[in-house]
């Protein structure tokens, strides 16, 4: 199936990944900063954060370092959909397509229960992980989402070790573009080889609607350090590959 103009392509190279990482873990740093962190040649460095930028991951602006001249420009991970146009537009076509299709399809849209901008953080979500090529399946009724296949499996096959924490900054980050109630709570990575599962907050809800026994495998709660998200999706992916080798994932999941 030809990709469309607006899926992503600042997620299906490792280095921009490695780059992403380094930007929201410390924001406002410069390209020489980010290039040397990653070991990515500084024209490359360049290029990969023009098209992270062009897409809506990151934006850029001038840092005051005190000193006389032009400043350099500083990177920060978009968390706003204002702080990006690309971001804004995104926001607002994923609005407009979710509000057409919930006027021509009631029967097969999101749960009438939850509320406008709930919908809205929903549509923006799972453009998001359609356009990454994440085939998203969103449950609105339990607020959880499946996505398969995970395109992060060969960077995490890779010497990559960020990539399941940029994957819940991203979705986090999503959530957050528009205001609302739903928040990132849980990741369940490798519920099979191939999917991961998504599970989300309402601060509508006294309480949340999935609880860790109805999902039936094992998850992280998702302000986890990087360290412990990643250490986790290596258990669980080593878990339903080699399903003999007994229980992994012993970090500890709960707040």
């Amino acid at each position: 199936m030809p990709r469309r103009t607006t899926d992503y392509r600042g997620l299906t190279e490792q280095s921009r990944v490695r780059l992403l990482h380094a930007v929201q873990r410390a924001p406002a740093r410069c390209l020489k900063d980010l290039a040397a962190e990653t070991d990515v040649h500084i024209n490359t460095a360049r290029d990969h954060l023009r098209v992270l930028e062009s897409e809506g991951f990151v934006f850029s602006a001038p840092v005051d370092t005190g000193k006389r001249g032009r400043p350099p420009m500083g990177y920060w991970p978009v968390q706003r959909s204002e702080h990006s146009p690309a971001a804004q537009e995104r926001v607002e076509e994923a609005g407009v397509r979710g509000d057409l299709l919930r006027r021509i399809a009631p029967e097969t849209t999101l749960d009438s229960a939850l509320s406008q901008t709930a919908q809205h953080q929903l549509d923006v979500l799972y453009e998001h992980l359609d356009d990454a090529g994440m085939d998203p399946v969103i449950d609105s009724e339990n607020l959880t989402v499946q996505v398969k296949p995970c395109i992060y499996q060969t960077l995490l096959d890779a010497d990559c070790p960020e990539v399941c924490s940029v994957h819940a900054k991203l979705v986090r980050q999503q959530l957050e573009q528009v205001d609302g109630p739903l928040e990132l709570r849980r990741l369940h990575p490798f519920t099979t080889q191939h999917s991961c599962l998504l599970v989300l907050d309402s601060t509508e809800e006294p309480s949340p609607k999935v609880q860790e026994s109805d999902t039936g495998v094992s998850g992280i709660n998702a302000d986890q350090s990087d360290t412990n998200l990643e250490s986790f999706a290596r258990a669980a992916l080593q878990r339903v590959v080699e399903p003999t080798a007994g229980p992994s994932c012993q970090l500890p999941t709960g707040k």
